[in-house]
């Protein structure tokens, strides 16, 4: 048996060939990571014939309520690793904004989808990052977790007040067509 198999109980299993350990990374890694994330986001997919660029949050969007929420979700870990990273505060409540932005306005149907197309909230707060990357400071690490949770307990009550909006607005156009 070779170094990328286990064993168990005489059956042959893969061993993955990288573990990311996220408690380990280095501020570069964790930018990266965030690069990457940011980018299938809002700018993996080229439109065909342009030199526009769109990425998952708008597609994902297109799934009422559980879409946004996902894509949401992605927006708030950038926000939270930021937060972790030490970015000052300043920064992190511009990035804050943009999260909220796009979780509130990305949210309506269709004309959210061309919102998020345009507004691109993860590429602006991997900039944001990328700005102040030189400035971070583990010693704010502590002070700005009370602030991130804040940040990703409005973000969650705010996630729930849409899908709750959005259920009651598909069950009364449900009832209008009488079928419901």
């Amino acid at each position: 048996m070779d170094d990328s198999t286990l064993q168990r109980g005489g059956e042959r299993l893969l061993e993955p060939d990288a573990i990311v350990d996220f408690d380990d990374a280095t501020p570069e890694e964790t930018l990266a990571r965030l690069r990457t994330v940011s980018h299938y986001l809002d700018n993996a997919i080229e439109i065909p014939g342009t030199n526009y660029r769109i990425g998952l949050d708008p597609i994902l969007g297109l799934i009422p309520g559980i879409g946004d929420t996902a894509a949401s979700a992605m927006s708030a870990y950038i926000l939270v690793e930021a937060a972790m990273m030490g970015v000052p505060r300043a920064t992190l409540a511009r990035m804050f904004g943009n999260v909220l932005l796009d979780t509130v306005f990305g949210s309506l149907p269709f004309v959210g989808d061309v919102f998020d197309v345009a507004w691109k909230a993860n590429a602006r707060n991997v900039r944001l990052l990328e700005e102040r990357f030189d400035d971070l400071s583990g010693e704010r690490v502590e002070a700005d977790r009370r602030i991130l949770l804040v940040a990703v307990a409005i973000i969650t009550v705010l996630l729930v007040a849409l899908g709750v909006g959005i259920a009651l607005v598909a069950l009364w156009v449900l009832g209008q067509f009488g079928l419901f």
